[in-house]
């Protein structure tokens, strides 16, 4: 989607007050907020990578889990229950 903002000079007009102009006709517009808001836009992951990357962080935590048990692992403080 392109959105076109533009201004005219008008007579006895500085060229900083041209680009004020513009300035609040592109941020009327909503050109800069759309263009954050795409920034760091990623595609949606499909059912299967996103099932696949569970599992595997399934397997990761049952993993760790073990290595603890077995003490070759020391346990993580647990964070954030200062209240």
């Amino acid at each position: 989607m392109a959105t076109n903002a533009e201004v005219q000079k008008n007579d006895n007009e500085t060229p900083i007050n041209l680009i004020r102009r513009f300035s609040k006709r592109v941020q009327g517009a909503g050109v800069i907020s759309e263009l954050r808001g795409r920034r760091y836009h990623s595609r949606v992951k499909s059912r299967e990578v996103r099932r696949a990357q569970t599992l595997k962080v399934i397997k990761r935590r049952e993993n760790v889990k073990e290595l603890i048990k077995l003490g070759k692992m020391p346990e993580r403080p647990v964070r954030g229950r200062r209240r």
